[in-house]
């Protein structure tokens, strides 16, 4: 017990760090523009200091890691929150390595928010250590899946460098496509920002709404009984077929169609449609607040950066990344199928996605290398790539029922 809060302490000491080291960050490289100051010496100072906020961050997230892996007795990679921390601590991990090559300071304001919202978003899951399920209880475990959020935070890194060209180098002045596409991917961040908001804020309030579905199923003993169906979030859309047994904070605008089949569904459905508009209010009052397009708002932060650095960055992240994730998400999760379900491949909804992800960042290389795809092309590519890891990671772990579908309760 003392080892689990050890640890709790720990994560919560680095999500600190992580936050106010973004905070320095953000000073670095917006504060180089303000009246009498020196660029170069501001953005060095400011960034030196969040540099090292981020190292003391990473330190104590690593004792997070040790103390929770000796409690646990296994990796802490065995459930939705461990999962995400852990990935944070990749992703981390990946831009202090970028940073002592190329020390390029304003990375770490793209970096570290990024790694801020993964460790928020872990918090919305139960954080007990629960005994293994048979399927996780073999030392594949260890080398599947912390490869595999090894390989996605070493992506991560890819994904900033190609966000941070594309703001460099999009003219903001006039309305094109690659304004609104940029526009669109910032906007689908700020979904995941605004789910992170709702959902732990909701959490802690204990608000839950609960159903009871009117179709009866048979339990786990062969009894009949009506389901129940918990909220953590506020109902928009009520599962069909249901009656409300305990209230929550408002009242259900419609029910979900009766296609929607299983007791889950339209919980799932509740979750994505209060992404979609928290992050719609977000983006909207940043709009509001700035007066100008998101990507012109943060453009001045990255005016001084070179575009052909970023680049590059971008590039040797996700050539480093791609055959860690193939090693961790593909070949050694195979391996894993094959000892736990007796099958290496079996279409389940993670596995299809984990192919899909594979299948995007192979075109990637291989445009980039015989086709000649650099700069803008080469950076929507990266951008894209991730975003589809995005949804890997929210949609088809928490809408999607699979075998994988364990990480998400």
């Amino acid at each position: 017990m003392q080892l689990i809060q050890l640890s709790d302490w720990l994560l919560d000491i680095a999500f600190l760090l992580y936050v106010i080291s973004s905070i320095f960050f953000a000073v670095a490289v917006t504060g180089k523009n303000w009246a009498g100051r020196d660029p170069k010496q501001h953005e060095g100072r400011y960034g030196r200091i969040a540099y090292w906020l981020a190292v003391i961050g990473f330190v104590a997230q690593t004792g997070y890691v040790a103390a929770r892996w000796i409690a646990g007795g296994h990796s802490p990679t065995s459930n939705m929150f461990e999962f995400m921390a852990f990935l944070d601590y990749c992703i981390i991990l990946a831009y202090l390595i970028i940073y002592r090559i190329y020390k390029l300071t304003s990375i770490g304001a793209f970096v570290l928010p990024l790694g801020v919202i993964m460790l928020a978003y872990s918090y919305v899951f139960p954080k007990q250590i629960t005994p293994l399920i048979p399927s996780l209880q073999s030392y594949w475990l260890h080398i599947h899946v912390t490869t595999a959020a090894l390989g996605e935070g070493i992506l991560a890194v890819g994904f900033a460098a190609g966000l941070m060209y594309l703001i460099r180098t999009v003219p903001q002045h006039i309305s094109t496509k690659s304004t609104k596409w940029l526009e669109i991917v910032l906007a689908v961040v700020l979904m995941l920002v605004g789910f992170i908001l709702m959902d732990s804020t909701f959490a802690r309030m204990d608000q839950k709404t609960v159903f009871e579905m009117k179709k009866e199923e048979m339990n786990a003993v062969g009894q009949k009984v009506k389901p129940k169906v918990e909220y953590i979030l506020p109902a928009i859309v009520a599962p069909a077929d249901s009656t409300i047994i305990k209230e929550g904070p408002m009242s259900p605008l419609f029910e979900a169609p009766t296609w929607m089949e299983g007791k889950d569904a339209a919980r799932k459905l509740n979750t994505m449609l209060w992404s979609v508009l928290t992050g719609a209010i977000l983006y909207g009052g940043l709009r509001l607040i700035s007066r100008k397009r998101l990507g012109a708002a943060i453009k001045p932060s990255v005016e001084g950066v070179d575009p052909e650095l970023l680049d590059e960055i971008s590039y040797r992240a996700i050539s480093i990344g791609y055959p860690v994730f193939t090693l961790g998400a593909l070949i050694f999760a195979m391996i894993w199928a094959e000892e736990a379900w007796g099958r290496f491949w079996g279409w389940d909804p993670k596995e299809v996605w984990a192919l899909v992800v594979w299948l995007f960042y192979s075109a990637y290389l291989h445009l980039r290398l015989s086709r000649g795809w650099i700069g803008a092309k080469s950076a929507w590519m990266s951008v894209i790539g991730f975003v589809i890891i995005l949804i890997t990671l929210v949609v088809v772990n928490l809408v999607i029922a699979g075998l994988h579908s364990y990480a998400g309760v």
